[in-house]
């Protein structure tokens, strides 16, 4: 088949034939035969790691690498016991991290095939319905109004054609589309004879060849260009990376000079020495810490889910909780996408329409006052608006939408809250021609005839086209009179300067013989019924939104393609702080890297942008330590999507490579979802701090325990296979139990967090000195005590053991509101998860301690009830503690 870069210059029949078709089709065999030659019609996927690679990376954390280290040891020891202890903890902690992310990509593949598009087809002469997958090269496509077009196609037919080509061009404007061949050198956005994959069809309907396909498609060639933009990584990998390296090299040199003291100190053998040193390293790495911050955050994909945040990569989740500005786009995020006329200028004054997008539900006022539904001038423009239009509204459960230009749909839904029964009107005006919107002209018209011997010529259109042809106006009363231009075109500019767009609507009566509309029937008398003003409305969660971001700290910045006047007017409505100073994109391609870094934080609008400046932007905004979030749907969005810290692809109207890029993807396209998405980052990473406020100072707590044995030369109280035992418990139940903690109420009301805020704080360093002492203290004591009493070492480390667990499962409760009100009854309540790993722990414990062959392993023995008590009341007085610790530390720091 032939090959040819220049489709867009070649004649009709020529297409044709290089791509060995005809205006039938391609035969069904044929069509089989060229997607089994060339594959499916999809963009390439990134690869994939296997099963295997996903499952062996689950090991690569220096932590881990620790561990199976020491594992090797003491297996060649001969230590065979703590070997699969240590082995049955890693690959566990492996396994929990490999099923949730499989579940996070799943979640995703599931979305992909939500989205996926069909085509119309002829083949053999007839029409088929196909996945958009199976189209081929040499199909001939019907296109029409809403179909996102499934190929690069060459036209060969068009009626009123429309297609938004915004994702490959940046255009905002939807684009008359032709037949007639262009330059072989014209831009992408001048090919009007091609249709490009992964556009939208605005208006009209066409037929097309397919030309080319898959990667070969526009979209597929500029997607390679992402490798070019570094991506970053986010604040919580950064900041665990560096934590996780600082803490090994300090657990490896601790446990190397105690092991040098031991050695020159003592005469211990070096296999029981080397043993307790594991035990040392085992108890102070927190080695359940990766597989509960996976956990974590795999907790929070579903939780965003829920609210139409789809994450595509884990660390993500706590990235969108930390930024402090988000860049957004207007149309369909922070508006509705639905264009609703809003403002009636008529002779007698302005006039106010109410409702909600294109629900047909809703009043027209005049001040105060309700204009009736038989209002003369009211009456004809409903009339126009629902006779000269190509739309259709359709009610899907009380979901409204469009078919057509949206534009036409919310005429239609303002003629409906006029004029409730069109079908009565269309069968009374019957259109017998019309003169289609066209880009020259500026209008449509269209010529009815109705039953009774009548004809009328219906126009709408621009204003400054249409103002010229009208030498008469309609007063309140329904009486033709003088058109006074001037003052109507100072109405106009007043709507326009709100950032609204302005219709002009007219009629004329004409002879019944008269059957054929010409633009020279429109130079006679027209009659000036009305302006009408339509605008896409802000949402009004957008507005709520935008609000708690701003209670929250963090910035919005709307960034468009549309108009200074209209992103100004939506920006003041949804409560844009800087909405007067707008900058546009001409300024931004004038100003250096140095002075946008200046602007970009004087103004929140940014309009008349391309997809280039966003990149700009984001860059501009990063060199101020602000952790970015960007939303975009086009594949030239790309780069800025890869570049933000949080890349945001819309999921309805977004390009693949949109989608490809971000680290989210928003189901409903809606700003209101990625302000909930803001919240659960933000709880997810409290939940995150929870979880390590709680890992490190336990872990440091039985560090401790180990060390000071070994540097006083005692006996250990607890075994390391029995530290190993506490450490896998506590990790897979009560560290994972925290990773379902509630929202705080206070979340969206505290500022971000800096980008290079330490995981390790000043308190949370206090805290991990503090409850390391008092657990240093608890634990000698009973551990003394009982060898006292019993005089047996394996009951005592048995009552060592399980206080160390009991002092964890107390500490838990102390964590969970770390930063709050002492003893809060929600505190002491706590949740259905903690209550769940605390029976759990309860039980694994009970059966550690108390089953025989149990016992064997781990070298236990059965404790009295009055032990057990005693570790009871311990555990309550540590509790105490560390809660009058917290009133202390709170009244003198506030923190």
């Amino acid at each position: 088949m032939e090959k040819s870069p220049f489709w867009h210059s070649q004649t009709d029949q020529e297409v044709l034939q290089a791509c060995d078709t005809s205006m039938q089709g391609l035969t069904l065999d044929e069509a089989a035969k060229r997607l089994a030659q060339y594959g499916p019609n999809r963009l390439p996927q990134a690869p994939q790691k296997s099963a295997l690679m996903r499952f062996l990376l689950q090991f690569h954390n220096i932590l881990i690498y620790v561990l199976l280290a020491a594992g090797a040891v003491t297996a060649f020891l001969g230590h065979f016991v703590d070997t699969m202890v240590i082995l049955a903890v890693v690959v566990a902690n492996a396994i929990i991290g490999y099923i949730q992310e499989g579940k996070a990509q799943s979640a995703l593949e599931a979305i992909k095939q939500m989205l996926s598009p069909h085509a119309a087809v002829i083949r053999a002469g007839q029409r088929h319905t196909i996945d958009g997958e199976a189209v081929v090269v040499g199909d001939i496509v019907l296109l029409e109004a809403g179909d996102k077009v499934p190929a690069d196609m060459r036209l060969l037919k068009v009626h009123g054609l429309q297609i938004q080509e915004a994702l490959l061009t940046g255009e905002s404007l939807p684009v008359d589309k032709q037949t007639a061949p262009v330059e072989a050198d014209a831009g992408l956005g001048d090919q009007l004879c091609m249709a490009f994959s992964g556009t939208t069809v605005t208006a009209g309907t066409a037929q097309g060849v397919v030309i080319a396909t898959g990667e070969a498609t526009q979209i597929g060639r500029i997607s390679g260009l992402l490798a070019s933009v570094e991506s970053l990584t986010t604040p919580l990998v950064e900041q665990m990376d560096v934590f996780a390296k600082y803490l090994t090299f300090f657990i490896l040199g601790v446990s190397a000079l105690v092991l040098g003291y031991e050695l020159y100190a003592t005469t211990t053998p070096f296999d029981e020495l080397f043993m307790a040193i594991v035990g040392l390293a085992v108890a102070a790495i927190p080695e359940g810490l990766p597989a509960v911050l996976t956990i974590t955050l795999a907790i929070g994909v579903q939780a965003m889910a829920r609210r139409n945040a789809i994450v595509r990569r884990l660390p993500a989740i706590e990235t969108i909780g930390a930024v402090s500005v988000i860049c957004t786009d207007k149309t369909g995020t922070l508006t509705r996408n639905e264009m609703m006329v809003t403002t009636l200028v008529l002779d007698g004054g302005v006039a106010t329409v109410t409702g909600q997008g294109y629900e047909p539900i809703g009043d027209v006022t005049q001040g105060d006052v309700r204009m009736e539904s038989t209002h003369p001038v009211l009456q004809r423009i409903a009339r126009v608006c629902a006779l000269c239009n190509d739309a259709q509204l359709r009610n899907h459960d009380g979901d409204y939408s469009v078919e057509g230009d949206p534009m036409e749909g919310a005429l239609m839904a303002f003629a409906l809250k006029v004029q409730s029964d069109l079908d009565a009107i269309n069968s009374e005006y019957v259109r017998t021609d019309a003169i289609p919107f066209d880009a020259k002209y500026q209008y449509m018209a269209t010529l009815n005839h109705t039953h009774d011997g009548n004809a009328y010529i219906f126009v709408k259109g621009a204003i400054e086209r249409l103002l010229p042809l009208c030498k008469q106006s309609m007063n309140a009363q329904g009486e033709s009179i003088a058109c006074d231009h001037a003052w109507w075109e100072s109405q106009a500019h007043a709507i326009a300067r709100e950032g609204k767009r302005v219709l002009a609507v007219a009629y004329k009566s004409i002879a019944t013989s008269h059957t054929i509309l010409t633009h020279d029937d429109l130079k006679e008398e027209l009659v000036l019924l009305g302006l009408v003003a339509l605008i896409d409305p802000p949402r009004a969660e957008a507005v709520e939104a935008v609000a708690q971001c701003h209670a929250a700290g963090i910035a919005v910045k709307m960034i468009t393609g549309d108009h200074a006047l209209t992103a100004a007017s939506i920006g003041k409505q949804i409560g844009l702080k800087q909405c007067e100073n707008v900058l546009i994109g001409t300024q931004i391609d004038a100003l250096n890297d140095t002075q946008l870094a200046q602007a970009v934080m004087e103004s929140d609008v940014f309009a008349r942008t391309t997809p280039e400046h966003k990149l700009r932007l984001v860059m501009a905004l990063q060199s101020h330590e602000m952790i970015v979030a960007m939303t975009g749907d086009g594949v030239n969005d790309a780069p800025a999507l890869k570049r933000a810290d949080a890349g945001i692809a819309m999921g309805q109207k977004g390009s693949e490579a949109a989608k490809e890029a971000a680290q989210l993807v928003l189901a409903d396209d809606n700003f209101a979802s990625i302000v909930a998405a803001v919240s659960e980052g933000r709880t997810i990473y409290a939940n995150i701090k929870k979880v390590i406020s709680w890992t490190l100072p336990t872990s440091t707590g039985e560090a401790a325990v180990i060390m000071l044995a070994l540097l006083l030369g005692m006996m250990l109280p607890v075994t390391p296979v029995q530290i190993l035992w506490i450490n896998m418990i506590t990790a897979v139940t009560l560290g994972i139990a925290l990773a379902f903690e509630p929202a705080d109420a206070h979340t969206m009301r505290r500022h971000p967090r800096k980008r290079n805020e330490p995981i390790l704080s000043g308190v949370l360093l206090w805290q991990v000195l503090f409850t390391g002492a008092l657990f240093v203290v608890t634990v000698f004591g009973l551990y003394n005590w009982a060898i006292q009493n019993t005089e047996s070492i394996e009951y005592a480390r048995t009552m060592a053991m399980n206080t160390l667990i009991f002092l964890e499962m107390v500490y838990l409760f102390y964590v969970r509101n770390m930063s709050h009100g002492t003893f809060n009854p929600r505190m002491l309540l706590g949740t259905k998860p903690i209550w769940i790993a605390v029976g759990i722990v309860t039980v694994a414990q009970a059966i550690v301690t108390y089953v025989p062959w149990v016992q064997t392993v781990f070298a236990t023995q059965a404790l009295s009830l009055i032990d057990v008590a005693l570790i009871g009341a311990t555990g309550a007085a540590l509790f105490v503690i560390v809660e009058l610790e917290k009133i202390v530390r709170m009244r003198l720091w506030g923190r």
